[in-house]
């Protein structure tokens, strides 16, 4: 299972999510061009001391994440994108080990061209006065799911 971040916006996002990548052994895929500088200065607070930990590629576009996909099969499944413009809840979706879980800009989600590419679309139920949930917060919430179904969470204890 890896995480995926399209061109992601805010470097404490990014942050948080290469800290969980490194505490739950997920590898991340970081899908530029960013918001920000991408450097470890901008990872430092929101990192922490766990970058060195973290296990994570660069693709300079989405084009380069597609091409390495496809070259490296046994590590990249199924691209399942989360998004507010789906119809199927995370929590009946049936997640498997090799699914990439793409997380889309903080500020405008994904192109219409990504949305069409991912193998799956889901959402967070949530109140339909709200408009969306943090990206961090919202890879956390999906990623938990995808880890205990697929009985992928580290055996540390």
């Amino acid at each position: 299972m890896r995480l995926a971040l399209f061109q992601p916006d805010i470097p404490q996002n990014t942050g948080t999510l290469l800290r969980l990548g490194a505490c739950l052994d997920l590898p991340l895929d970081i899908i530029e061009p960013c918001g920000f500088i991408f450097n470890e200065k901008a990872m430092k607070r929101a990192g922490m001391d766990y970058l060195n930990m973290a296990s994570y590629r660069r693709h300079n576009s989405w084009e380069d994440f597609l091409e390495y996909r496809q070259e490296h099969p046994e590590e990249y499944g199924r691209i399942v994108l989360l998004t507010t413009h789906a119809s199927v809840p995370y929590t009946t979706f049936k997640f498997k080990p090799n699914d990439i879980i793409l997380m889309g800009r903080e500020s405008a989600g994904v192109p219409e061209a990504v949305h069409n590419i991912a193998d799956s679309r889901l959402l967070i139920p949530m109140n339909a006065n709200a408009r969306s949930i943090n990206v961090a917060v919202s890879a956390v919430m999906v990623i938990g799911e995808a880890l205990r179904q697929t009985d992928m969470f580290p055996k540390s204890f």
